[in-house]
């Protein structure tokens, strides 16, 4: 049985597909969303918009940026060309700038191999991590996965496909508990691990 008006449940419809936000949680958010003035619905809704109009993907790493810029991270002329640190997702890549030791550039494969969940790689940034391993400059690329199988996964097949990398491939080491996923880690923790780093 209906109980909103159509366009409540639509928004709630969407709402629900957050992570973490479940049909009450939605309700919530909507019911307090209607207390607010017109003009702040009016601009709460031109910021969803400008997502999808003003923000991509940067064609460097993979970390979103202003429509057809590089991210900052990109653009910044001090950061050290000679390390890549591959990451998963968005979220994992500003974890590790939390950590405040990393100052090399960033590769957002976009998700991990789960062939389970449909993820066969098609989706993800292999080309853009191979042309950027091309770069003469570049010494070293760190494998910053998560360790649960999914992220084992995906790491042994990057070394297979950086197997003509010259550099040194590199994960993090101490400091990330097995099983850990690399966004939950504090700032500590990605220092740590990042400081310690192994080779394969």
């Amino acid at each position: 049985m209906k109980t909103y008006p159509a366009a409540i449940e639509e928004l709630m419809l969407f709402l629900k597909q957050l992570p973490g936000v479940g049909k009450r949680g939605a309700e919530r958010m909507v019911m307090d969303i209607l207390d607010w003035d017109k003009s702040d619905i009016a601009s709460f809704a031109n910021a969803v918009l400008k997502i999808a109009t003003d923000i991509t993907f940067c064609p460097e790493c993979g970390n979103c940026a202003e429509h057809g810029q590089l991210c900052s991270i990109c653009s910044d002329p001090r950061r050290d060309n000679s390390t890549l640190c591959v990451v998963e997702t968005i979220p994992q890549l500003l974890a590790v700038e939390s950590g405040g030791s990393y100052r090399g550039k960033y590769l957002v494969l976009g998700g991990k191999l789960s062939p389970l969940d449909g993820e066969n790689g098609e989706n993800l940034n292999f080309d853009l991590l191979l042309k950027q391993s091309a770069k003469p400059e570049l010494k070293e690329i760190i494998l910053a996965l998560s360790s649960d199988v999914e992220g084992r996964a995906t790491m042994i097949y990057l070394t297979e496909l950086l197997k003509d990398f010259s550099g040194a491939l590199t994960r993090p080491a101490q400091g990330l508990p097995a099983g850990a996923n690399l966004s939950f880690a504090d700032s500590a923790t990605v220092a740590a691990a990042f400081t310690g780093r192994t080779s394969f």
